[in-house]
């Protein structure tokens, strides 16, 4: 039976299953086997080529997500590059600008210099010129000073001798004419001493000598001299009770001085039967205040602007009421020379307060040495040893009392004192010490001044005088050896070097004596 029979059959009957041989089994079987193998194969196949697929297309789905990671990384990249190039044009343009300002800066400085180094030159040449004007103003003053106290010496002298003429006193109208002369001539002093006061502190040549000072012995000086120009005026004054020591670091003679001008005032702008008290508070970081008041008319706030300018009398020069529009100046100057303030308080109507601080110090302890006034001790006094004078000018009486305890020490000798140079001088010359001792700074004639009156006296030019002050610089002691002075002390004294120049000086006066003997 061939193959299209059984096709045939097929289509015409179904007998049933074939009959198939062991032979046509087997081979049945190996053919079926192969079959499911192929197809087998062909479905394994078609999973790889899915899976191959699949594949590419993740393969081709990564390669486009790299390909936008790519573009999007260069965009970034181009984007940072063109902000960096940017902001490198911008840093650029900034640098430009900044070395352009550099260039205009340095070229403005240039030109800053050159006008400072005119303008330094242009200073320097006014102050030559200005310090040329100040020494000529004052040589001019100290020429204008002895030219006037010349005349005046002479008209002020022959006046009192008018005035105190008992053989043939002078009529009363030859007493008022004598009085005005007199009068005059006081205030023309007064004004050539305060102009030189001026001058002198304006051209930096006043010294100062400042040193603890008991403000209770100033004011009971000032006292003693502005009370009777107080009586004779109906004014009635008070000062302060020190029930305590109350000490100041000031120079004794300016600060009377200051003192004595605002009490003046007080006195003189007051009105008939007015006060004046004068006041002492302590005020902060060590500060003393001493305080004028009056009952005058007071000040009003123009004239209060205009009171401490020179030779202005806020519309006093046509009054009654003498002055020289300087006095307040010169104060003024003083006070703050000493480290101190001076200001005023003024009602209209009520009256004035003027008032002046001043540093506070401790009370000196003239205390001296056991060991040193032990090598000192007085010597016994030999029988017909002749007993040497020393003249101490000084002013302050603590100074003085110092001095004498120490002279005290020293049995061949004994101590004149004198408060001012033109007491001093008259004693030099009327007791011939053998020493002088003399403060540089004192009222009316300076030390130094007083040295060269003696040394132009033929009969005390060989005295050693001896500068003792509290002007310890070494400049100050340089001057004061040029100016002639045997030995410069300064204060406070020590004894062992106080002493050893008493010696000094007593052998050179002996010797000078032998020699004008001789």
């Amino acid at each position: 039976m061939n193959r299209n029979d059984i096709d045939g059959a097929s289509d015409t009957d179904d007998p049933g299953p074939p009959e198939v041989t062991c032979q046509s089994k087997d081979r049945l079987f190996v053919v079926r086997g192969k079959e499911r193998r192929c197809g087998e194969s062909a479905v394994i196949d078609d999973g790889a080529a899915i899976l191959s697929r699949e594949e590419s297309a993740t393969a081709r789905e990564d390669a486009a997500h790299l390909r936008e990671e790519a573009a999007t990384s260069r965009e970034r990249e181009i984007s940072a590059t063109a902000t960096i190039q940017a902001a490198s044009d911008e840093h650029m343009m900034m640098l430009q600008q900044a070395n352009e300002r550099l260039v205009i800066t340095t070229i403005e400085a240039q030109q800053l210099a050159e006008k400072l180094q005119e303008t330094q030159i242009q200073l320097e040449s006014a102050k030559s010129v200005a310090e040329k004007a100040n020494l000529a103003k004052s040589e001019f003053l100290s020429s204008m000073s002895h030219e006037l106290r010349s005349p005046l010496n002479a008209i002020l002298g022959f006046g009192q001798l008018l005035e105190a003429d008992t053989t043939t006193p002078p009529t009363p109208p030859q007493k008022e004419s004598i009085g005005q002369i007199l009068k005059a001539g006081w205030y023309l002093l007064d004004l050539i001493n305060e102009i030189l006061d001026l001058a002198l502190i304006e051209s930096g040549k006043l010294s100062l000598s400042q040193e603890p000072m008991s403000l209770a012995d100033v004011m009971l000086d000032c006292h003693t001299m502005i009370e009777p120009q107080a009586q004779k005026r109906g004014i009635r004054i008070t000062f302060p009770r020190f029930e305590s020591s109350c000490f100041v670091y000031a120079d004794r003679t300016r600060l009377k001085q200051v003192l004595l001008n605002l009490l003046s005032n007080a006195i003189k702008y007051n009105r008939i039967g007015g006060t004046v008290a004068v006041d002492c508070t302590v005020m902060p970081q060590e500060r003393l205040r001493v305080s004028v008041t009056d009952t005058g008319a007071g000040l009003t706030p123009d004239k209060l602007e205009q009171l401490f300018q020179s030779f202005n009398r806020l519309g006093q020069e046509n009054s009654a009421e003498e002055g020289t529009g300087i006095g307040l100046v010169v104060s003024k100057r003083l006070i703050e020379l000493m480290g101190g303030a001076i200001g005023v308080e003024s009602t209209v109507g009520s009256g004035s307060v003027f008032w002046v601080e001043l540093n506070m110090t401790a009370e000196p302890h003239h205390t001296v040495d056991a060991a040193a006034l032990a090598a000192h001790a007085p010597p016994p006094v030999e029988n017909g040893m002749r007993l040497r004078t020393l003249l101490y000018v000084e002013n302050n009486p603590a100074n003085l009392m110092l001095v004498e305890q120490l002279i005290a020490r020293r049995a061949e000798m004994r101590m004149l004192s004198a408060s001012n140079a033109k007491l001093g001088i008259s004693l030099a010359r009327a007791h011939q010490p053998e020493i002088i001792l003399m403060d540089i700074n004192l009222p009316g004639i300076s030390g130094v001044e007083a040295l060269k009156l003696l040394r132009e006296d033929p009969s005390t030019k060989h005295i050693p005088v001896i500068a003792l002050s509290a002007n310890a610089m070494p400049l100050d002691i340089k001057k004061g050896l040029e100016s002639g002075f045997f030995r410069c002390l300064t204060k406070p004294i020590k004894i062992n070097e106080f002493m050893d120049t008493l010696d000094v000086a007593l052998k050179y006066s002996e010797a000078a004596s032998t020699a004008k003997q001789g």
